[in-house]
C-alpha cells in the first residue's frame, strides 16, 4: 500500500479513528516497551517491600499488645504475691488491697475476684455478687485454671455474664484467671483469681493501626476463635466473612492466600503467653502503591509515556485544527448576530457533519425567533382584549344603576360601600398594565366582584372566600376568579331560589397552587363541562363577562404551561365545581425576573 493511498484512506476516516489509530498505536508502543524492562523487577521489590513493612507494623503492635498484657499479668502478679499469699483469710478481708490495686488499673480492667475451689466468691472489686442462676464450678475456665494450675488462662472476647452488676452488665471483657493458694489459719487450700480485662481498652490499641489504604489488621486465638477484628459487629451478624480460622493454624511469616475469589498478602505475627496471633491482611492492589520507589517510578512513567503521546498529537494536530479553526470562525459570525453567515462544512466526517448542523441550527433559531415574535404579538394581542372584555358596560350600567337607586332611598352608607369596591375592581382590573399580580389583590378583586353582585341580586346567594395566609403571596393570573364567579352568578344563581352559595379557597399543595370555585346552582350535564373547554364553547356577550372559561384557561397554559389549568365537575342541580391549578410561585420571583429583564 503506498503513502498516497494511505493518506486517501486517512482523509476518509472519521476523526474518531483517526486519533484511535495514532493513540493506539503510541501507547501500545510505550507500554509493552517498558512493560517488557521493569514488569519483573516491579513486582519482586513491591511485594518484598510491602512484607517487609507489614512485618515492621506487626512487630510494633505485638510489641504494644504485649506490653498491655504485661500490664495486666504485673496485676494479676501484685494481687496473689503481695496480697493473697500473704494474708490469712480467716483473720480478715483483704478487700482494701483489692480495691486499691484496681484503683490504679480501672482503665483496663472491669473487676477483680477470688473464688474458692468451691466456686465461693470469697472477695470481688467493685462491690457485686454472683448471678443466682449461675454455677462458677460449671464454667470451661474454672475447670481449666484447677486442671492446669500452672498457667495463665485468657478467655475470647465474651459479655461480662459472672457478676449481677448493672453498671458491668453489659460490658464486653476478657478474663484472665489462675490458680492461687488461699491460706485459712494454719491451712492453705486452692482458689482462682479472675480480672476481667475490659475489651475496650485492647480494641482501642488495635483500632488505631492503619495498614496501607485497603488494608486491616485482626487477631485470632490458637483455637480459631476470633478475638479482634475493625468488622467485628459485620462478621457476629453473619454479613461479613473472614479466612480466621485458617490463619489460626499459620505459623509466625509471610502468606499469600485466595479468599472468595481475591489475592491478598497475609503476615502472622504471634503475642507471647496467649497463643493469640495477629493477622495484618493487605489486598493486592495495595501491593504496587504503598513505596516511595514505586510512587517515583511511576511518575516517571506517566511522564515518560505523556511525553511520547505529545508527540504523536503534534502531528495529529495539524491535521485536525485546520477544519476546527475554520468553523470556529462560522461560530463566531453567529454568535455576534449574523444567522445568515455560510457555515464552513470541510474536513474530517465528524467536523463536517458538526458544520451540516450548525447550519440547521442557526436556520432553525431563525425560524423559532420568527414563531417566537408572532406568539408574542399574540399573546399581547390576547391580555389586551382579555383585560378590555373585563370592563363589561352591562356590568358597570347595572352597578351605576344601583348607587343611584341607594342614593334616592337615602342608603348612603351602602352607596359607598359599592362605589368603593367597583373602584376597587378596577383599580385592580388595570393593575399597571400586568398580568401577573399576587393571590391577595386576585382574592380582592373578586371579593369586590360578589359584593357589588350580592347587593344586586338581594337573597339570592351568599358567599365565602377561604385562603391559607400563606398563598397570598404566590402569584396569580390577572382577572382569573372573576370570570368563573360571574358564571356561576348568571348561570347558576340567577333562576335559583335563594339559599345559593358561592365557595372560593385557595391552598398549597404538593403539586403546587390550587384555587377552589364551588357553587350549588343548577350544575351541567357532562356534555355541558365538555363543551366549555372546546373550541366550540359559547359564552353570551350580553351577560357575561366576555372571556369564558375556556378564555381562562388558555391564558393558564399561555404563562405557565400546559400541565396547568381549569378541571370542572358538575352533576344538574347539584352544583358545580372548577378547580384551578397553577405553579406554587413567589410573587417576589416574578417581580425580580421582570426588573432583570
Amino acid at each position: 500500500m503506498g503513502k498516497k493511498k494511505i493518506t486517501e484512506l486517512l482523509g476518509r476516516a472519521s476523526i474518531r479513528s483517526t486519533i484511535y489509530l495514532y493513540f493506539t498505536i503510541s501507547a501500545l508502543t510505550a507500554l509493552v516497551f517498558m512493560g517488557i524492562s521493569f514488569y519483573g523487577r516491579l513486582v519482586g521489590q513491591m511485594t518484598a517491600a510491602i512484607q517487609e513493612e507489614n512485618q515492621t507494623m506487626l512487630t510494633q503492635v505485638n510489641h504494644s499488645v504485649d506490653s498491655y498484657l504485661r500490664t495486666i499479668m504485673k496485676l494479676s502478679d501484685s494481687l496473689y504475691y503481695d496480697v493473697i499469699k500473704n494474708a490469712d483469710l480467716s483473720k480478715g478481708s483483704i478487700h482494701n488491697e483489692m480495691n486499691l490495686l484496681y484503683d490504679n488499673n480501672r482503665d483496663c480492667v472491669s473487676n477483680i475476684a477470688l473464688f474458692s475451689k468451691d466456686g465461693e466468691l470469697i472477695d470481688t472489686v467493685p462491690a457485686a455478687r454472683i448471678k443466682t442462676s449461675l454455677d462458677v464450678t460449671a464454667e470451661d475456665w474454672f475447670t481449666d485454671t484447677l486442671e492446669r494450675t500452672e498457667n495463665l488462662h485468657f478467655t475470647t472476647p465474651h459479655v461480662q455474664y459472672i457478676f449481677d452488676n448493672d453498671e458491668n452488665q453489659y460490658t464486653w471483657v476478657i478474663t484472665l484467671t489462675r490458680a492461687v493458694e488461699i491460706t485459712k489459719g494454719v491451712s492453705t487450700e486452692q482458689g482462682i483469681l479472675l480480672i476481667d480485662i475490659t475489651y475496650g481498652s485492647l480494641k482501642q490499641l488495635l483500632d488505631s493501626i492503619v495498614m496501607g489504604n485497603h488494608g486491616y489488621l485482626y487477631m485470632v486465638s490458637s483455637g480459631g476463635q476470633l478475638i479482634y477484628h475493625p468488622q467485628m459487629q459485620l462478621i457476629d451478624a453473619g454479613q461479613r466473612e473472614e479466612n480466621f480460622q485458617m490463619a489460626a493454624g499459620y505459623r509466625d511469616g509471610n502468606y499469600r492466600e485466595s479468599y472468595q475469589g481475591k489475592i491478598r498478602d497475609v503476615t502472622v505475627k504471634s503475642v507471647g503467653y496467649t497463643g493469640w496471633k495477629l493477622v495484618g491482611v493487605t489486598p493486592e492492589r495495595d501491593s504496587y502503591l504503598n513505596t516511595l520507589k514505586t510512587k517515583l517510578f511511576m511518575v516517571f512513567l506517566v511522564a515518560l509515556f505523556l511525553f511520547m503521546l505529545l508527540i504523536a498529537n503534534a502531528a495529529i494536530s495539524s491535521r485536525i485544527t485546520v477544519p476546527i479553526r475554520e468553523l470556529e470562525k462560522s461560530v463566531n459570525a453567529l454568535e455576534s448576530g449574523n444567522l445568515d453567515v455560510e457555515v464552513y462544512q470541510g474536513g474530517s466526517y465528524e467536523i463536517r457533519h458538526l458544520g451540516r448542523s450548525i447550519g440547521d441550527m442557526a436556520r432553525q433559531i431563525k425560524v423559532l425567533m420568527q414563531d417566537i415574535v408572532v406568539e408574542h404579538e399574540s399573546k399581547r394581542k390576547s391580555e389586551f382584549d382579555t383585560l378590555q372584555s373585563q370592563i363589561n358596560p352591562h356590568f358597570l350600567y347595572n352597578t351605576l344603576d344601583i348607587i343611584v337607586w341607594m342614593i334616592e332611598n337615602e342608603q348612603k352608607s351602602e352607596a359607598v360601600k359599592v362605589v368603593t369596591a367597583l373602584a376597587r375592581f378596577f383599580r385592580i382590573s388595570l393593575s399597571k398594565g400586568k398580568s401577573i399580580i399576587p393571590v391577595r389583590d386576585e382574592l380582592e378583586h373578586v371579593r369586590n366582584y360578589l359584593m357589588i353582585q350580592q347587593m344586586r341580586f338581594k337573597n339570592k346567594f351568599t358567599y365565602t372566600i377561604d385562603a391559607a395566609p400563606e398563598v397570598l403571596g404566590f402569584a396569580s393570573l390577572k382577572l382569573m376568579l372573576q370570570p368563573l364567579v360571574e358564571n356561576a352568578i348568571y348561570h347558576g344563581m340567577e333562576f335559583k331560589d335563594g339559599d345559593g352559595i358561592i365557595a372560593i379557597t385557595a391552598e398549597e399543595k404538593e403539586d403546587g397552587l390550587w384555587f377552589t370555585v364551588m357553587d350549588n346552582g343548577l350544575g351541567m350535564t357532562q356534555e355541558q363541562v365538555d363543551s366549555l373547554l372546546t373550541e366550540h364553547a359559547h359564552v353570551s356577550s350580553k351577560r357575561g363577562s366576555g372571556i369564558g372559561v375556556k378564555n381562562v384557561n388558555e391564558r393558564i397554559r399561555l404563562y405557565f404551561g400546559n400541565e396547568y389549568g381549569l378541571f370542572i365537575e358538575s352533576e344538574p342541580d347539584e352544583g358545580t365545581t372548577i378547580r384551578i391549578h397553577l405553579p406554587a410561585v413567589d410573587y417576589r420571583e416574578i417581580l425580580e425576573k421582570e426588573k432583570a429583564q
